[in-house]
């Protein structure tokens, strides 16, 4: 039985990816800085922090593959952890992985190194020109893995679109919470960009079918079936059956107040959100589908609702948050202003 080490195994992803791989016949290895919360019992755990090199090179040992998941967040807006954490902390893990000869890692990126795409779909081969702090410490990650598999460590790069599924929250819970009480939604201008996600089931197949494959590579991570922003928050609301309406907001202003409102932590936004959200931005996953056979099952509007559902039927439990940003509502802020807005 092969041995997957998962960082950040704790995290909404990263407990996905320990259920994904426990359940295809890994004994799965879970190191973060906090305990899980409903794993699979044979999963074992390892409490440690990625900036540790020490505890890194230990929970390295025995591992056959090690699949990276571990990153300070845009919403954690602390740059110097973006360093210690999404940098140095990437290259412990190469390093005590070059030690412990694994066979195989898979490192988890971000769309974020890309910044705003000068065209669409996105390749592997679009140039990375990521707009804000938290884009740049994941493109270092990344250099970091190349030249660690030009060292010999094969290493493969998983690049994935905005995660969905169910019990995704951080920003998605302020969405869900306007939908849920009837008030409007809003997109930037038209809402007229195309612009995918992925599921979360989706991207552990993706990380699963890479951790398998021989050879240092990249991949784009998205779904194919998806339309316009606007299209999809059209769907929510009209799946919630709440009343709330999708609305427009003049583009240059509403950046102005998301990027001013961030800043003065007044609102739950990072430079990413107020640069990104109105963009085009979705993957050619040809490469994936081709060197992986893997293919996405859920589109975004399936997995947008599904996300709310499951948002629905835990609200009254959520008030204390989860593990990561990822799994905690964020604090609305001046933002609840906007949502009295009818």
């Amino acid at each position: 039985m092969p041995t997957a080490l998962v960082t950040g195994g704790s995290g909404y992803f990263g407990s996905i990816l320990v259920a994904r791989l426990d359940a295809a016949g890994f004994a799965v290895r879970n190191f973060d800085l906090a305990a899980p919360d409903g794993h699979p019992p044979d999963a074992a755990f390892v409490q440690g922090d990625i900036r540790d090199a020490a505890a890194v090179r230990q929970a390295c040992e025995g591992v056959d593959v090690v699949f990276h998941n571990v990153a300070q967040q845009p919403l954690a807006k602390d740059k110097a952890l973006f360093e210690t954490v999404n940098v140095n902390g990437t290259r412990n893990l190469l390093d005590a992985s070059s030690a412990a000869r694994v066979g195989k890692f898979v490192h988890t990126s971000s769309t974020s190194v890309f910044g705003i795409p000068p065209s669409n779909p996105v390749t592997e081969e679009t140039p990375l020109r990521p707009v804000e702090a938290y884009g740049r410490t994941k493109v270092r990650a990344e250099q970091l893995c190349h030249e660690a598999a030009a060292a010999g460590l094969d290493v493969t790069i998983i690049r994935p679109r905005t995660i969905l599924g169910h019990g995704r929250l951080g920003l998605l819970a302020m969405l869900f919470e306007w939908v849920a009480d009837g008030a409007p939604v809003y997109v930037l201008g038209g809402g007229h960009n195309r612009y995918s996600f992925v599921h979360a089931g989706d991207l552990a197949e993706a990380c699963l079918r890479a951790g398998r494959r021989e050879g240092p590579s990249t991949y784009n991570i998205g779904t194919d079936q998806f339309g316009t922003m606007r299209e999809t928050m059209e769907a929510l609301v009209a799946h919630a059956g709440t009343g709330s309406r999708v609305r427009s907001l003049p583009v240059r202003p509403a950046m102005f107040a998301m990027s001013a409102l961030g800043r003065m932590r007044l609102a739950p936004f990072a430079p990413y959100h107020w640069m990104l959200y109105g963009q085009e931005f979705w993957f050619d996953i040809s490469k994936a589908r081709s060197e992986l056979d893997w293919a996405p099952e859920y589109s975004n509007v399936e997995m947008m609702n599904e996300s709310y559902d499951w948002f629905l039927a835990h609200r009254g439990q959520l008030e204390h948050g989860g593990r990561s940003h990822h799994q905690s509502p964020v604090r609305q802020g001046a933002m609840r202003v906007l949502k009295r807005i009818r």
